[in-house]
């Protein structure tokens, strides 16, 4: 196939392929109304004229707001806005979120190919709209895009010299959703330790003003409600693919062993803190904050499939590292290949086959689909590149002998 070079060719392009994905999205049958949206609205709609925060459930369900109280707060302008207005908001800060990700997660590598930024991005966008994770965060009405912008911009913060700054979207993203919070252990093993200061200070800060403006509520929250799983779901749900989740399956209906579930844990930690602190070491500050992203996915009890939007910095971490082989390379190929063959499963919804019976050796495979994704990324991930813009890795991590951003020592992906 032979793509268009002129620039009325590649808006042609870029139009067809964005109404083609625009008519896919509105029609396609996960569609998921918002619901999370409606969770979030009608939560801070009760707030404002009960005062009361996590007795709301969305009617005829058990369904109620999880998140701490400071996201709460964040979503109190809500209220000034009827539902079309809430959804339009919904909407396009998601895609705002989206595009942040994008550059951060592919900026570096568009500059350094010398492509057309706009054509790249546009055709990107598209193409990341198609991820099953992406279309259910913006058809739940989801928060984890903004979460994830949040995140990697102090990734992008670490690598472009501006690190005093670091640690802010990660305090800001762990007060609103525990899970970020991770993040937080990522700035510390790899020995960032102001950026570690900070994004807890903010969380800190974030938390107490929560407590301050809705004492109760914080109260409910930290001593009742974030113990209480029933509002979240049942673990044994298909949509749950975390290490936790694989588990509630095969033991369904009875609960899944803790001490199984915690020795994983461990284990997932373990591999983690080794290979993101030899992508640190590395200077490929973008693989360590994707390790951590898919160590969260999959250390986390619930990890619903709208979640693993924090998968997609592993993959652009693939495509950067097939792209900096030579065209002749057939590591090129083989990390091209592999990241096509995730995008299109990540596209597929195929864990959906098996949501009322994950039974049998097809049904541990094929519903835990997303799950071995995430533990085959985490273990074999390359972690080093040029994805970051300064010359050199972290100081305190930069080993003997290593090479330099800007002379790159490629990693296939072994631990």
């Amino acid at each position: 196939m032979k793509w268009p070079t002129s620039t009325r060719g590649r808006v042609l392009l870029v139009a067809g392929l964005a109404a083609a994905v625009a008519l896919f999205l509105a029609t396609v049958p996960l569609h998921r109304d918002w619901f999370d949206l409606g969770v979030y609205y009608g939560t801070v709609e009760h707030w404002r004229d009960s005062g009361r925060i996590y007795d709301y459930l969305v009617p005829g369900t058990h369904y109620g707001f999880t998140y701490p109280p400071f996201a709460a707060v964040c979503m109190l302008p809500m209220t000034l806005v009827a539902w079309p207005g809430a959804v339009a908001l919904s909407v396009l800060g998601n895609i705002a979120a989206g595009l942040v990700v994008l550059y951060w997660c592919a900026g570096t590598l568009v500059r350094r190919q010398g492509w057309s930024r706009w054509y790249t991005f546009a055709v990107a966008f598209c193409l990341f709209a198609l991820l099953e994770p992406v279309r259910d965060t913006f058809s739940f009405g989801q928060v984890n895009l903004l979460l994830l912008a949040l995140v990697l911009t102090d990734a992008w913060l670490l690598t472009t010299g501006r690190a005093r700054w670091a640690g802010l979207g990660i305090g800001l993203a762990a007060a609103i959703k525990l899970t970020p919070a991770v993040f937080i252990g990522y700035l510390l093993i790899t020995r960032r330790w102001r950026a570690a200061a900070t994004a807890t200070g903010v969380a800190a800060a974030a938390t107490l003003l929560a407590l301050w403006v809705a004492p109760d509520a914080s109260r409910v929250y930290w001593t009742e409600a974030m113990w209480n799983t029933d509002r979240v779901g049942s673990l044994a749900y298909v949509s749950n693919q975390s290490w936790q989740g694989v588990l509630a399956r095969l033991s369904a209906p009875d609960d899944p062993s803790r001490a199984v579930w915690a020795i994983g844990v461990v284990v997932i930690l373990a591999v983690w803190a080794r290979r993101s602190t030899r992508a640190a070491a590395a200077g490929n500050e973008l693989a360590g904050f994707a390790l951590t992203g898919l160590t969260a996915c999959l250390i986390s009890p619930v990890t619903w499939v709208h979640h693993l939007v924090w998968v997609f910095p592993a993959l652009a971490v693939l495509v950067t590292a097939g792209l900096d082989h030579d065209r002749d390379d057939p590591r090129r190929r083989r990390l091209l290949r592999r990241a096509a063959v995730i995008y299109v499963v990540l596209c597929s919804s195929v864990v959906w086959l098996w949501s009322w019976d994950a039974t049998g050796i097809d049904g541990f495979i094929g519903s835990n689909t997303y799950v071995w994704i995430s533990l085959g990324l985490l273990l074999t991930l390359p972690v080093r590149g040029v994805t970051a813009e300064v010359p050199t890795a972290h100081p305190s991590l930069q080993p003997a002998g290593s090479a330099t951003m800007g002379r790159c020592a490629h990693d296939t992906g072994s631990p």
